[in-house]
């Protein structure tokens, strides 16, 4: 069983805002939001981040990418534009290592990004 925040937060151990949850995926809003909408969308299987990912996770990886674009239309951002993030590893800014999709959106995303 993981110590990982994400895994404790799957698992209804600590409470968070949940926006959506199936048997793949759970999705709850950051706590520390950098735009109106910030969701972060996890799998239920601990899977540290994308180097860590396998070809038997073709499948959860497109079912997390459905999750978002699902999140941005029941959000209203889907017509303005959304931003699908994956940081993998510390110098992309990865701070807790169970692989997350941070969904942003509702206002304009600058380029580059970081």
């Amino acid at each position: 069983m993981s110590e990982c925040l994400f895994c404790k937060f799957v698992r209804h151990e600590i409470p968070t805002q949940i926006v959506y949850e199936d048997e793949q995926a759970f999705a709850f809003r950051d706590i520390n939001p950098q735009a109106p909408i910030h969701i972060l969308v996890v799998p239920r299987t601990h899977v540290a981040n994308l180097a860590e990912m396998t070809h038997e996770h073709e499948g959860l990886m497109g079912h997390l990418l459905w999750v978002c674009a699902e999140l941005a239309r029941r959000e209203g951002i889907e017509p303005e534009g959304y931003r699908v993030v994956a940081n993998t590893n510390a110098n992309a800014g990865q701070s807790v290592y169970h692989l997350h999709l941070h969904l942003l959106g509702g206002r304009t995303m600058g380029w580059p990004p970081g």
